[in-house]
């Protein structure tokens, strides 16, 4: 986490958000972000997009395919190792 900046707030609750987090993070003016309460923080976030949210999506479900296919193979391999169980 990095080191902050003291910002004074306007009397209409503005803050000015410093350039360098600004750049750093990708926000611009007229841009949305988040903000909420966090253990007695105002955190400040950029939403993510819709093409992140996808990305993470397939992300997720890569996952699972793979453990997926890991599992079909072990049980295989069990299969194989111990011969047909018999049906109770």
């Amino acid at each position: 986490m990095t080191q902050g900046k003291e910002r004074k707030i306007g009397q209409r609750g503005q803050v000015t958000l410093p350039k360098e987090l600004r750049e750093k993070l990708g926000i611009h003016g007229g841009d949305e972000v988040l903000v909420h309460e966090e253990d007695g923080k105002i955190i400040i976030e950029r939403p993510l997009s819709r093409e992140e949210l996808a990305e993470g999506y397939r992300r997720r479900a890569a996952e699972s395919e793979a453990i997926a296919e890991e599992m079909d193979s072990v049980s295989r391999e069990a299969d194989e190792y111990l011969g047909d169980i018999p049906e109770w």
